[in-house]
Protein backbone atom coordinates (compact mmCIF):
# COMPACT_ATOMS: atom_id res chain seq x y z
CA UNK A 1 0.00 0.00 0.00
CA UNK A 2 1.30 3.44 -0.90
CA UNK A 3 1.73 5.64 2.14
CA UNK A 4 -0.10 8.92 1.79
CA UNK A 5 -0.21 11.81 4.21
CA UNK A 6 -3.78 12.28 5.32
CA UNK A 7 -4.75 15.78 6.43
CA UNK A 8 -6.79 15.89 9.64
CA UNK A 9 -7.75 18.64 12.04
CA UNK A 10 -6.93 18.05 15.69
CA UNK A 11 -10.68 17.64 16.30
CA UNK A 12 -10.97 15.10 13.48
CA UNK A 13 -8.04 13.13 14.88
CA UNK A 14 -9.65 13.06 18.32
CA UNK A 15 -12.97 11.86 16.84
CA UNK A 16 -11.20 9.02 15.03
CA UNK A 17 -9.31 8.04 18.19
CA UNK A 18 -12.60 7.94 20.11
CA UNK A 19 -14.25 5.82 17.41
CA UNK A 20 -11.27 3.46 17.42
CA UNK A 21 -11.43 3.06 21.20
CA UNK A 22 -15.18 2.33 21.04
CA UNK A 23 -14.70 -0.28 18.30
CA UNK A 24 -11.91 -1.99 20.22
CA UNK A 25 -13.96 -1.95 23.42
CA UNK A 26 -16.90 -3.51 21.53
CA UNK A 27 -14.88 -6.50 20.28
CA UNK A 28 -15.77 -8.69 23.28
CA UNK A 29 -19.50 -7.96 22.91
CA UNK A 30 -19.35 -9.03 19.25
CA UNK A 31 -17.44 -12.18 20.20
CA UNK A 32 -20.18 -12.99 22.74
CA UNK A 33 -22.85 -12.55 20.04
CA UNK A 34 -20.98 -14.99 17.81
CA UNK A 35 -20.62 -17.52 20.63
CA UNK A 36 -24.31 -17.27 21.52
CA UNK A 37 -25.35 -17.60 17.89
CA UNK A 38 -23.22 -20.73 17.46
CA UNK A 39 -25.35 -22.42 20.09
CA UNK A 40 -28.42 -22.08 17.85
CA UNK A 41 -27.23 -24.94 15.65
CA UNK A 42 -26.58 -25.30 11.94
CA UNK A 43 -24.36 -22.34 11.00
CA UNK A 44 -25.28 -22.47 7.30
CA UNK A 45 -28.85 -21.39 8.08
CA UNK A 46 -28.17 -19.38 11.22
CA UNK A 47 -29.05 -15.73 10.56
CA UNK A 48 -27.90 -14.58 14.03
CA UNK A 49 -24.47 -16.13 13.42
CA UNK A 50 -24.16 -14.60 9.94
CA UNK A 51 -25.21 -11.21 11.26
CA UNK A 52 -22.74 -11.33 14.17
CA UNK A 53 -19.88 -12.43 11.87
CA UNK A 54 -20.74 -9.61 9.45
CA UNK A 55 -20.71 -7.13 12.33
CA UNK A 56 -17.30 -8.45 13.36
CA UNK A 57 -15.91 -8.11 9.82
CA UNK A 58 -17.17 -4.54 9.53
CA UNK A 59 -15.75 -3.57 12.93
CA UNK A 60 -12.34 -5.12 12.23
CA UNK A 61 -12.21 -3.50 8.80
CA UNK A 62 -13.00 -0.08 10.29
CA UNK A 63 -10.40 -0.60 13.06
CA UNK A 64 -7.71 -1.28 10.46
CA UNK A 65 -8.85 1.69 8.37
CA UNK A 66 -8.73 4.10 11.31
CA UNK A 67 -5.33 2.79 12.44
CA UNK A 68 -3.96 3.38 8.92
CA UNK A 69 -5.43 6.90 8.80
CA UNK A 70 -3.98 7.80 12.20
CA UNK A 71 -0.59 6.34 11.29
CA UNK A 72 -0.41 8.59 8.20
CA UNK A 73 -2.17 11.63 9.66
CA UNK A 74 -0.76 15.10 9.25
CA UNK A 75 -2.46 17.48 11.67
CA UNK A 76 -3.57 20.75 10.13
CA UNK A 77 -3.93 23.84 12.25
CA UNK A 78 -6.88 26.16 12.16
CA UNK A 79 -6.74 29.84 12.89
CA UNK A 80 -6.99 33.17 11.09
CA UNK A 81 -5.58 33.17 7.58
CA UNK A 82 -5.30 35.67 4.75
CA UNK A 83 -6.53 33.23 2.11
CA UNK A 84 -8.66 30.11 2.00
CA UNK A 85 -6.51 27.12 3.01
CA UNK A 86 -6.90 23.74 4.62
CA UNK A 87 -8.03 24.10 8.24
CA UNK A 88 -9.78 27.46 7.92
CA UNK A 89 -13.46 28.28 8.24
CA UNK A 90 -14.88 30.40 5.45
CA UNK A 91 -18.15 32.30 5.11
CA UNK A 92 -19.45 32.48 1.54
CA UNK A 93 -22.19 34.42 -0.19
CA UNK A 94 -23.66 31.95 -2.67
CA UNK A 95 -26.23 33.88 -4.63
CA UNK A 96 -27.59 35.82 -1.66
CA UNK A 97 -27.39 32.88 0.73
CA UNK A 98 -24.66 32.96 3.36
CA UNK A 99 -23.05 29.62 4.20
CA UNK A 100 -20.14 28.73 6.45
CA UNK A 101 -17.79 25.84 5.76
CA UNK A 102 -14.71 24.43 7.39
CA UNK A 103 -12.17 23.30 4.80
CA UNK A 104 -10.87 19.90 5.86
CA UNK A 105 -9.17 16.89 4.31
CA UNK A 106 -11.33 14.31 2.51
CA UNK A 107 -11.19 11.87 5.44
CA UNK A 108 -13.23 14.07 7.75
CA UNK A 109 -15.39 15.87 5.20
CA UNK A 110 -19.08 15.91 6.07
CA UNK A 111 -21.11 18.56 4.21
CA UNK A 112 -24.09 18.06 6.54
CA UNK A 113 -21.85 19.27 9.39
CA UNK A 114 -20.42 22.14 7.32
CA UNK A 115 -17.09 20.36 6.69
CA UNK A 116 -16.08 20.31 3.04
CA UNK A 117 -13.06 18.63 1.53
CA UNK A 118 -10.27 20.67 0.03
CA UNK A 119 -10.49 18.17 -2.85
CA UNK A 120 -14.21 18.78 -3.48
CA UNK A 121 -15.21 21.02 -6.41
CA UNK A 122 -16.16 23.95 -4.15
CA UNK A 123 -13.09 23.38 -1.97
CA UNK A 124 -10.82 23.53 -5.00
CA UNK A 125 -12.65 26.55 -6.37
CA UNK A 126 -12.22 28.73 -3.25
CA UNK A 127 -8.73 27.59 -2.21
CA UNK A 128 -6.14 30.36 -2.33
CA UNK A 129 -8.63 33.21 -2.62
CA UNK A 130 -8.85 36.08 -0.13
CA UNK A 131 -11.71 37.64 1.76
CA UNK A 132 -13.74 39.94 -0.50
CA UNK A 133 -12.83 38.09 -3.69
CA UNK A 134 -15.39 36.48 -5.96
CA UNK A 135 -14.96 33.01 -7.44
CA UNK A 136 -16.77 31.37 -10.33
CA UNK A 137 -18.27 28.00 -9.31
CA UNK A 138 -20.72 25.96 -11.40
CA UNK A 139 -21.51 29.00 -13.49
CA UNK A 140 -22.38 31.09 -10.42
CA UNK A 141 -20.51 33.78 -8.56
CA UNK A 142 -19.46 32.93 -5.01
CA UNK A 143 -18.11 35.74 -2.83
CA UNK A 144 -15.75 35.00 0.03
CA UNK A 145 -17.05 37.11 2.92
CA UNK A 146 -14.82 36.03 5.80
CA UNK A 147 -11.97 33.64 6.54
CA UNK A 148 -11.31 32.49 10.10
Amino acid sequence: MIKKNISLTAEGKKELENELNELIANRSAIAEKIATAREFGDLSENEEYSSARNEQKLAESRIMEIQEILKNAKIIRGGKRDSVTLGCTVTLDMGGKKVEYSLVGPTEANPLEGKISNESPIGKAISGYKSGETVEFNGKKVKIIEIK
